[in-house]
């Protein structure tokens, strides 16, 4: 684990993503972090809408795959026009 964390990459990466720099890898973790939360947020928005409807995990279930489908596209644009300015 110490050889990992001593890598000048691990370590340009680490540095680069506390500083708030906007390159390609750290676009790319952004959005990853940014799709985690949005199946999350859809499939608590799937159950508060239609859990009684069509049953908690269906619901659920429905609403984390339609929950990405507006925030991919954003965060993709909002981190290019970050990485612009």
């Amino acid at each position: 684990m110490n050889e990992v964390l001593n890598d000048p990459l691990v370590r340009y990466f680490i540095s680069s993503f506390f500083a708030g720099d906007i390159n390609l890898i750290t676009g790319i973790v952004w959005l990853g972090i940014a799709i985690a939360f949005s199946i999350l947020g859809g499939a608590i928005g799937g159950i508060l809408l239609a859990g009684k409807d069509l049953g908690y995990r269906l619901a659920a279930m429905i609403g984390g795959l339609f929950g990405p489908a507006a925030i991919i596209p954003a965060t993709v644009l909002g981190l290019i026009v970050l990485a612009i300015n």
